[in-house]
């Protein structure tokens, strides 16, 4: 399940925020917990570091941000929200939402679990997220801020930078409203 969103929501918050605070990369997971899909495409390479995967990732609470205007936007429950900054030069590799925060907090719910991702800004160049659906590649340029997509964990991705300009992103992770799609 894959669908394009488009938010009305002040992102003013995310933008302005100091994301020098958490530094770090997610390979240290995808190295473990996808090794079927690296396997797939001939293993996870040993050029993937620190260097290249950097991303500077901020969580929120509902202090902060208002989960239940997204969520209505969006339709569904929030159960977190983050975002990211990647820097230029940086990737994140081919990988499938695992939700663990999620799945952590809610072991036993059986409910279809999606993220949000929406862009922060319009495109830069050198700005790109590729998707698979029904085993064919897409990608994801040109956009406008506040644009996204909705999907579950059977959605490959990878996201990069090969441009000049840092990337944002917003991350609503949580449960799908039963009446959607």
């Amino acid at each position: 399940m894959l669908y394009e969103i488009n938010l009305d929501y002040n992102i003013d918050t995310f933008l302005s925020a100091d994301y020098s605070t958490h530094s770090g990369s997610c390979i240290a997971h995808q190295v473990h917990e996808l090794k079927d899909v690296h396997e797939s495409y001939g293993g996870f390479p040993d050029s993937y570091d620190i260097s290249n995967t950097l991303i500077r990732q901020l969580w929120w609470d509902q202090s902060q941000i208002d989960f239940e205007e997204l969520g209505n936007q969006l339709d569904m429950e929030v159960i977190t929200v983050s975002t990211i900054l990647q820097p230029p030069g940086n990737t994140i590799p081919i990988h499938r939402d695992t939700f663990f925060q999620i799945n952590k907090r809610f072991p036993d719910d059986t409910r279809c679990k999606v993220r949000a991702n929406i862009y922060l800004e319009d495109w830069k160049v050198g700005h790109f997220l590729q998707y698979q659906v029904d085993n064919k590649w897409h990608n994801s340029t040109h956009w406008n801020a506040k644009q996204g997509f909705i999907w579950d964990s059977n959605h490959l991705h990878l996201s990069a930078n090969a441009g000049m300009n840092n990337k944002y992103t917003l991350q609503v992770s949580g449960f799908l409203n039963e009446n959607t799609r």
